[in-house]
């Protein structure tokens, strides 16, 4: 039998073979075993330990995490958690004071891949994105799989921490704690060539091996959490003569709920948090925001010099670009009425203090946005399958209207300045964002210690 390094073992005898006390010839063991490993197991402490896995690709996975781990703490006082993350996600867990892993410094960056893939502007084809990035995601495995043995810990929890799951399916025995799979959209989709083209054929075929992979060993999982309820799921399906995802995705996973990682309720009032941005009060304050990467830059270079346009229609027009931890606002245009901000930790707090906003089609940002109430136009990136197909999907059903959806295409200065008339205009109503998600996901992973 192999390692898992893929190394054969070598053959050594076995002081255990030979005679019985009664002389009779005892069974001999089998020499291509490898020799025999002890550990201690992690039940034997009365500390438990949680080891955190978030996905890179974007800073809400980070920030409905620490909203679990905090849940997780209050569930089980004495536990002690571990990150192993990579930028941007350490941004946020250093500013909630979470203890990050040393090993995290080798892994492999997976924004970077990412944004490696940027075709034209405001494009990004995901899919193909994420079938190029194999050795990455089996680095960053093995990198898992040292901390996980070395650190004996008592629950794994991965958010969409594909290269986790995908290895563990793939060699269920090297599996030695429990595992919490969280994921809030399910099933590959096609962007690119229509239902019948090349890509609708290779997302079926990736959707068809995760299937099989789950219903073979469905023990890989010991907690699977989808974040959202049953409507938030699209209506598609995996692929021709494949399950539909709406019907196999309830079998498969808890519907949690939506994780909101804060209460609107605790921001206080509107004009203290406004003042503590120093927004005035005769001003109405814009807020463009693209995420954790740098794909969004384009758009944010689209948004700046459309702002006369846009100070036109809307007077007092205030524009405030974040740029993020990986855009340098030196890339940007400079203009008067418009200022630069880099990483802001907890963005929610100036999005709940703004008139509007111009995000990405990310679904936390966004969903930040449902939460406070506060109006905005979103912009997917082109060929992302998750922005166009399943985020859309579920701003939808929270009641963002369809004209709040801009495609990168039209994003023209005479477009936005009056899709944001619009939003002044008729400010819509958002369905109301449900608390204890974050109480539901730390109840299933603490059942597993």
């Amino acid at each position: 039998m192999a390692r898992p390094d893929g190394t054969e073992p070598t053959p050594s005898a076995d002081p255990a073979a030979g005679p019985h006390h009664g002389g009779e010839a005892g069974p001999t063991m089998p020499k291509h075993l490898p020799p025999a490993q002890t550990w201690r197991r992690a039940r034997s402490r009365g500390t438990k330990r949680a080891l955190f896995v978030s996905s890179p690709i974007g800073l809400g996975h980070a920030q409905r995490d620490v909203a679990i781990a905090k849940e997780l703490r209050a569930l089980v006082p004495e536990i002690e958690i571990d990150w192993l993350a990579q930028h941007p996600v350490t941004r946020v867990l250093e500013a909630n004071g979470e203890r990050i892993h040393p090993a995290s410094a080798h892994l492999a960056g997976e924004s970077p891949h990412i944004e490696s893939w940027m075709g034209a502007e405001h494009e990004l084809d995901v899919f193909e994105a994420i079938r190029d990035m194999d050795e990455i995601l089996l680095a960053n495995f093995h990198v898992f799989h040292d901390v996980a043995n070395e650190g004996h810990y008592d629950v794994w929890v991965g958010d969409e921490a594909w290269e986790v799951d995908y290895y563990l399916h793939e060699n269920p025995e090297l599996k030695t704690a429990p595992f919490a799979w969280l994921t809030d959209f399910v099933g590959y989709l096609p962007m690119v060539g229509g239902e019948r083209g090349r890509q609708a054929h290779v997302t079926a075929d990736y959707n068809a091996e995760m299937i099989i992979q789950v219903e073979r060993f469905r023990r890989v999982r010991d907690a699977a959490i989808y974040i959202g309820e049953h409507a938030d799921i699209v209506p598609d399906r995996f692929g021709p003569d494949l399950p539909a995802i709406r019907a196999w995705v309830p079998e498969h996973y808890d519907l949690n709920g939506y994780i909101r990682y804060f209460d609107p309720a605790d921001l206080g009032d509107r004009a203290t948090l406004r003042a503590r941005f120093g927004f005035d009060e005769g001003e109405r304050v814009l807020v463009a925001a693209v995420g954790g990467t740098s794909v969004g830059v384009s758009l944010l270079r689209r948004i700046v010099t459309s702002y006369p346009a846009m100070r036109e229609a809307v007077p007092n027009l205030r524009l405030v670009v974040v740029c993020g931890p990986r855009i340098d606002p030196g890339r940007l245009p400079r203009m008067p009425g418009v200022e630069y901000l880099g990483y802001v930790h907890d963005l929610f707090e100036m999005l709940a203090a703004a008139d509007a906003a111009m995000v990405q089609g990310g679904l936390s940002t966004t969903m930040e946005l449902v939460a406070t109430g506060t109006p905005f136009l979103y912009f997917p990136l082109t060929h992302h399958f998750e922005q166009n197909r399943h985020v859309a999907h579920r701003l939808e059903r929270y009641g963002v209207p369809s004209w709040a959806r801009v495609a990168y295409a039209d994003a023209r200065p005479e477009t936005l300045a009056t899709r944001l008339g619009k939003v002044f205009a008729e400010p819509p109503r958002y369905r109301e964002v449900a608390a204890g998600g974050a109480r539901r996901a730390a109840e299933r992973i603490a059942a597993l210690l």
